[in-house]
C-alpha cells in the first residue's frame, strides 16, 4: 500500500480561520498552523495534497502556506452538510489510492523521532488496510470526538481491531458499547483527527446523502461504522498526542506543548514558574 496524498479538512464554519493563526514550533520558528500540518503531512512522505476549504479562502490559505503553497490542491464545501461531506470533495483528488486524512484545527505533536503521520503510515503498510488514529480520552471529553470500540489485534502493541464506531457517544453509550480491554476506568479510544483510509470509504459516504432538500449533515463516523463491516479497519494508538486548537484555551495549551519540548524549553519553564508565582502573591 502506497501512501502518497493527504487530505486537510478546513471547511468547518468553527474551523476555517485556525489555520491561518501563527504558532511558534519547537524550533522557536513562527509558522501558520496550516504550515505546521502540511510539514506534518511531508514528513510521512506525502506528495500531494488537498485542501478542503470554504469558498473564497484559497488565496489566504496559499499566503498561510509560505513556501509549501505550490504543493497544494484546492476544493470548495459551498454547503455546511458536516465532516463527511467534506471529505467527499477530495473524492476526485484521492482516486483509487489510499490517502491520509487530518483535520485542520488539530495540531499534533510526536513523542518519538517519527512524526504522528509517519507512524499512522507505516501502521497502515504493514497491515495493508485502513487505520484510524486513536487516544484514550476521558469520558468527560465524548461529545468533542468519535470514538471506537474493538479488541487488541493479537501480537500487536496498542493496534485494535475496530467493531464499533460512535459520532460523540455518550458516557452510556460508551459503557455499554465501546469498553477497550486494558484501558483505564472511564477512558475510551477517541479519534485523534488522523486517519489512513482506502477508497471504499467515498462509496460508504455517497450512500449517506438524502435528497437535496433535507440537507442532510453527513457524519464520516458512520461511514466509518460501515466500514468496519465491510473491511478490515484498525485502530491504533500513537506515541504521541493531539491538540485541538478549536476549543477554549487550545490554542494556548498547543502553543505550551510546543514550547516545553523545543529548544527554548527551560526559559518557558523558568517564566511559567514566574507565573505561578504572582498568583500567589
Amino acid at each position: 500500500m502506497e501512501i502518497k496524498k493527504a487530505v486537510i479538512t478546513a471547511a468547518g464554519r468553527n474551523q476555517r480561520l485556525l489555520p491561518l493563526q501563527t504558532v511558534v514550533d519547537r524550533d522557536g520558528q513562527q509558522k501558520s498552523a496550516l504550515r505546521i500540518l502540511i510539514e506534518e503531512t511531508l514528513s510521512a512522505g506525502i506528495e500531494e495534497i488537498c485542501v478542503v476549504i470554504c469558498p473564497g479562502d484559497e488565496p489566504a490559505y496559499r499566503t498561510a502556506a509560505a513556501d509549501h503553497a505550490a504543493r497544494l490542491h484546492f476544493v470548495e464545501q459551498k454547503s455546511p452538510l458536516g465532516y463527511g461531506d467534506a471529505v467527499m470533495k477530495a473524492r476526485e483528488f484521492a482516486g483509487d489510492d489510499a490517502f491520509l486524512l487530518l483535520v485542520g484545527d488539530h495540531l499534533y505533536l510526536s513523542m518519538e523521532s517519527r512524526s504522528c503521520a509517519r507512524q499512522l503510515i507505516d501502521v497502515a503498510k504493514a497491515e495493508r488496510c485502513a487505520v484510524s488514529a486513536v487516544q484514550a480520552t476521558h469520558e468527560s471529553k465524548l461529545p468533542y470526538y468519535g470514538a471506537v470500540g474493538g479488541r487488541l489485534v493479537a501480537g500487536r502493541k496498542n493496534v485494535y481491531k475496530v467493531e464499533t464506531v460512535i459520532e460523540k457517544p455518550t458516557p452510556t453509550e460508551a459503557e455499554q458499547k465501546l469498553i477497550v480491554p486494558g484501558l483505564r476506568a472511564g477512558h475510551y479510544l477517541c479519534f485523534f483527527g488522523m486517519h489512513v483510509l482506502t477508497p471504499t470509504v467515498f462509496r460508504l459516504l455517497e450512500g449517506l446523502y438524502a435528497p437535496p432538500e433535507e440537507k442532510k449533515t453527513i457524519h464520516l463516523s458512520d461511514a466509518l461504522a460501515g466500514l468496519a463491516a465491510r473491511e478490515r479497519y484498525l485502530a491504533c494508538e500513537l506515541a504521541g498526542r493531539r491538540y485541538d486548537i478549536g476549543v477554549k484555551y487550545g490554542f494556548m495549551i498547543a502553543q505550551l506543548a510546543l514550547a516545553l519540548t523545543g529548544k527554548e524549553r527551560d526559559e518557558v519553564l523558568t517564566n511559567l514558574v514566574e507565573l505561578l508565582a504572582l498568583r500567589k502573591v
